[in-house]
């Protein structure tokens, strides 16, 4: 089963927090190459929280991102006017916090589970998702 990791789920992971049940981890270690993905939108959001102070991170968010992604072998989907019109055509009921609508309709489109702890994603009825 292909995953698709939000923002929360990437930091979760990366910085061996316990947010997420072990066996939602268990999968996700266990998933083959090419089946665990993150969005270029967490990119930003990573960006963001350190700039604001809400992250702390080892190194500038860029060249943390830059190892993650060269460790881990995830692999990053871009942000395509295709997703983009997805997220703002989702039905209802959906919350308007942009990124997430982008983590939602990526999912969609990819047929790709969602990996969160966010109750107003997990929440959301039109996509699959473990936390």
């Amino acid at each position: 089963m292909p995953y698709l990791l939000d923002t929360c789920a990437i930091l979760f992971i990366a910085e061996n927090t316990a947010d997420l049940s072990q066996a939602t981890l268990k999968l996700i270690d266990a998933a083959p190459p090419g089946e665990v993905f993150v969005s270029a939108i967490s990119v930003a959001e990573l960006a963001c929280l350190q700039e604001r102070g809400r992250i702390t991170l080892k190194q500038h968010w860029r060249a943390w991102w830059d190892a993650l992604l060269k460790r881990t072998a995830w692999t990053c989907l871009p942000v395509t006017a295709e997703i983009l019109a997805e997220a703002y055509s989702l039905p209802p009921p959906i919350h308007r916090d942009p990124a997430d609508r982008v983590l939602i309709a990526t999912a969609r489109h990819e047929r790709l589970t969602l990996v969160t702890t966010d109750g107003k994603l997990i929440g959301y009825p039109h996509v699959p998702t473990i936390c």
